[in-house]
């Protein structure tokens, strides 16, 4: 049950900050990286680093908590990154709500970190064009890493 759990849990998270029910997201966001601290090796651990800290920042951010808001982006930057993310690359939600109220190093020091798990082909050029647009007080289009 905990291995299914593990897979599914993200979904229902993300279903529960989407509705506005900041509370449960909150609580199933925790459940969701403690269930990843027993599985370090599987595949999906970054993904549970990853996620679930975007949205305790999100929160955070939402309760108005800007700097553990930060922290939690951060330590979603440091995911040790999956599958997904060696592919379509980070979520950049919190990123852009950060920036929207001017937290421009926080992000920036996150794209470099999410460099590590993207696959260096796709993120090379995204992550310079967004990083030019950022360090010139704007805030890029970050397309499909929104979802």
């Amino acid at each position: 049950m905990n291995q299914e759990r593990f897979f599914s849990i993200k979904d229902e998270m993300h279903q529960a900050f989407d509705s506005g029910n900041f509370d449960k997201a909150e609580q199933l966001a925790f459940e969701y990286l403690e269930l990843a601290e027993s599985r370090k090796a599987n595949w999906n651990y970054g993904n549970a680093i990853h996620h679930s800290n975007i949205i305790l920042g999100r929160i955070a951010l939402n309760r108005g908590h800007v700097d553990q808001a930060k922290d939690f982006l951060i330590k979603a930057g440091e995911s040790s990154g999956s599958p997904q993310l060696k592919s379509f690359g980070p979520n950049m939600m919190l990123a852009k709500e950060l920036l929207e109220i001017g937290e421009r190093d926080v992000v920036a020091r996150y794209i470099d970190l999410t460099k590590k798990f993207w696959m260096w082909i796709y993120s090379w050029r995204k992550t310079r064009v967004w990083k030019e647009k950022i360090l010139k007080g704007r805030i890029p289009d970050f397309g499909g890493n929104l979802i």
